[in-house]
């Protein structure tokens, strides 16, 4: 694929500056980033994505990468889901995009795609929070029962082996360390917002609409646990895709990550072309149509080199 250059640019969303990235033409890609990160950390993953035909716009959410906080009032995953449809229309964005999320991102992109359907092409969660599930022992519970110190041990696992840590760490001090120094409380408060989230209900409402959903999960994620990505399955109706790799897979490999998404990008990107060729009357019809297309299962990846 030709590289893509991503820019980094700033803009005013509810009154408020807000940085985002942006690269490539054609279909809008929404790409939401995770907790306590900004886009600067997935400047591959934009590039990777953008060189598939689209534009990608990579915002850096309220509290992160310099953005302004959420007002208290509205600090609240459909707050943040409120800030990315106006961050849409400061852009200019009148087309229904493909919304990908990670981690807290994947939260904040349901309930967008949730609250503004309309604007959704389809949506693609990476080892996404919301299915509010965890098993402790025997016993399966609400992850909101999962203590943090739990949380914490198993962060040092996102990076190793040694081979991995030297891809992601890098990429991932670029935008936590100024985080933690610029809006330490954004970190804790987000940290607690992800950990509440339950986007279950939101997500058997978006299946019952027939929005075309893509679920990803990394075998050894220990943030995200399976049992989590089991319920976000279920309730979208999905059977979703297991790969090889950590919570932080898709930065350890942007081209690994592009390859397991291809086939979202190409089935978004056909119906787009097919809606842009048919009379005004009859696109609505068409998209609705192509929502609801069968979706052939990726296969499981293998390990890259170093996971």
């Amino acid at each position: 694929m030709t590289p893509v250059t991503v820019v980094d640019r700033r803009t005013f969303v509810q009154g408020r500056q807000a940085g985002y990235s942006v690269a490539g033409e054609g279909m809008p890609v929404v790409l939401l980033h995770g907790w306590a990160l900004a886009q600067h950390t997935y400047r591959d993953v934009v590039g990777t994505i953008a060189a598939q035909g689209c534009r990608v716009i990579a915002p850096a959410l309220p509290g992160f990468g310099g953005t302004a906080d959420l007002p208290g009032d509205s600090f609240s995953i459909r707050g943040y889901a409120q800030w990315v449809a106006d961050l849409l229309d400061a852009l200019e964005i009148d087309e229904p995009a493909v919304v990908v999320g990670h981690s807290f991102g994947g939260g904040v992109a349901v309930r967008f795609a949730h609250d503004f359907r309309s604007r959704v092409r389809s949506l693609v969660l990476v080892n996404s929070v919301g299915g509010s599930s965890w098993r402790s022992g025997r016993t399966l519970r609400s992850i909101t029962e999962r203590p943090l110190w739990d949380w914490g041990l198993h962060f040092p696992g996102d990076v190793w082996p040694i081979r991995q840590a030297t891809r992601v760490l890098p990429v991932v001090v670029e935008d936590f360390l100024p985080n933690l120094v610029r809006n330490p409380r954004a970190i804790v408060k987000v940290a607690n917002l992800a950990r509440r989230a339950d986007l279950r209900t939101e997500l058997e409402s978006l299946r019952d609409k027939g929005l075309s959903i893509s679920i990803i999960w990394a075998t050894r994620d220990g943030i995200i646990p399976r049992e989590s990505f089991e319920a976000l399955c279920v309730a979208s109706g999905v059977e979703g895709t297991v790969v090889e790799g950590s919570h932080s897979w898709l930065l350890a490999d942007p081209q690994q990550f592009g390859e397991v998404i291809t086939n979202d990008v190409r089935i978004a990107q056909a119906a787009r072309d097919l809606e842009r060729a048919a009379p005004e009357g009859k696109r609505k019809g068409l998209r609705r149509v192509q929502t609801l297309a069968p979706r052939r299962k990726p296969a499981a990846r293998k390990p890259a080199a170093g996971e």
